[in-house]
């Protein structure tokens, strides 16, 4: 619905495309709609992929159904939505982090939404949590203000989240992996859709 976001995602494919880095038979193309009323035929994808958005959802349900209902049979549907602990922790500290137009409406607890999920006949493959370096990052934002991007702490952890990401050092991949069951960031579940 962020037909600006979109755009920035677009020229992202394009710039791929353009330095070599799809694989061969690869395409992308980006599209506007809703979670509600996804534009595309039933079962139309092998693999779907619903990433931090259904925090931001107040029909979880409907948006649930949609995303199984574009899941092919025999195809998985990988969910990722914060956290509960590390996202209570920022709700704690900021107002402004959650009370929003379009920011996060739900806290989700791993179990639930993996009850919500294989209400619509979908099974759980596996689950595990992820991004634990990310957590202070956000702790630090709501602490000093979401919005103060510029501000010497959120712009020295930053530059660290990038560092990690570009170089993955084995000290840092390591401490992550140690910190994931504790505070990782975000939690995500897989669920395959039967035959």
């Amino acid at each position: 619905m962020d037909e600006v976001e979109l755009k920035g995602v677009d020229d992202m494919f394009v710039a791929l495309a353009e330095a070599g880095e799809v694989p061969p038979g690869g395409t992308a193309r980006v599209e506007v709609g809703t979670i509600l009323d996804l534009p595309h035929a039933d079962g139309a994808f092998d693999v779907v992929l619903a990433s931090e958005i259904l925090e931001h959802v107040p029909e979880i349900d409907r948006a649930i159904a949609e995303l199984v209902r574009i899941t092919a049979p025999g195809g998985i549907l990988a969910v990722t939505v914060p956290r509960w602990l590390p996202e209570r922790i920022c709700w704690a500290l900021s107002d402004e982090y959650h009370a929003n137009e379009g920011g996060h409406i739900r806290i989700f607890r791993a179990d639930k939404l993996q009850a919500a999920v294989e209400a619509h006949g979908l099974e759980t493959t596996h689950r595990h949590h992820a991004h634990a370096l990310h957590s202070p990052y956000w702790w630090i934002k709501c602490a000093v203000g979401v919005d103060r991007d510029r501000h010497p702490l959120v712009r020295a952890y930053h530059r660290l989240l990038v560092w990690d990401m570009m170089k993955a050092p084995a000290a840092t991949r390591l401490t992550e992996k140690a910190l994931n069951p504790v505070i990782g960031k975000s939690v995500a579940l897989y669920f395959r859709k039967p035959f």
